[in-house]
């Protein structure tokens, strides 16, 4: 059994059912703190980085590309840590390094939105093989889409990619961050390969908010705050690929 200890009550719904849209937006958040220092800074870098590129689509690869060399994924759980902590901390967990791939975007002026899901936790038991019983028995993810091109466009086809024939199998040290620059992730079952369909492990699908503080304000995070409390601080200072032995 996976574990229900660790998981909040959920907050009552104020719908029955998500809206189909949401307008998104580039201001700043809570979460996305895009006026700190610390992201302005890692903004003008990926200005730099990008030179004379002004095509949307490649900005935000550049930008994908440098938050993946300067913040090491960690195994951590609270997703509403603000994006400067993150940058300044230098690690970060999946969901903290999309929120600073939103921030950035938000700041050369590209609107972000998620989507929202409610993943089976046992899409992560291939990561935590000995820790199965202390699984949450849902995940919920926020998944970013980004107006480009007279459209929004999801974290997972901002490259050309082709499903592998591995896909994403969520236990080595590849998180979905990395996985999405060269193989197809799709949580909405449009893929015709079944390695890279990952619709079966989603649950619930929320439907899309202005922003991920959006949703977790409306659905609460994966873990009770007590919870992360003591679990987060522990499990942010392993990153994925090293045993967890504390």
């Amino acid at each position: 059994m996976t574990s229900r200890l660790l998981a909040p009550r959920r907050r009552p719904r104020a719908v029955t059912s998500p809206p189909p849209e949401a307008a998104g937006g580039t201001a700043a958040t809570p979460i996305l703190d895009l006026h700190h220092p610390n992201v302005t800074d890692l903004t003008a870098h990926v200005r730099t980085a990008a030179g004379s590129i002004t095509h949307e689509r490649a900005l935000l690869r550049t930008a994908h590309r440098l938050i993946g060399e300067r913040i090491r994924p960690v195994y951590a759980m609270n997703d509403e840590q603000p994006v400067s902590v993150t940058i300044a901390r230098g690690r970060g967990s999946c969901s903290r390094r999309m929120a600073v791939l939103e921030a950035v975007a938000r700041a050369h002026g590209i609107a972000t939105r998620v989507r929202g899901r409610l993943i089976d936790g046992a899409f992560w038991y291939p990561r935590f093989p000995r820790l199965q019983a202390v699984v949450p028995t849902e995940v919920v993810l926020a998944w970013p889409e980004f107006r480009i091109e007279e459209a929004w466009v999801s974290v997972s086809d901002l490259y050309d990619g082709l499903c592998v024939s591995s896909g994403f199998r969520n236990d080595g040290s590849e998180t979905l961050f990395d996985a999405v620059a060269h193989t197809v992730v799709d949580w909405a079952g449009a893929s015709s390969s079944p390695t890279c369909d990952l619709s079966a492990h989603v649950r619930e699908d929320l439907g899309w908010f202005d922003s991920r503080d959006d949703l977790f304000h409306a659905y609460g995070q994966t873990l009770c705050p007590a919870a992360r409390l003591l679990v987060d601080p522990v499990l942010s200072r392993h990153y994925l690929g090293q045993a967890i032995t504390t």
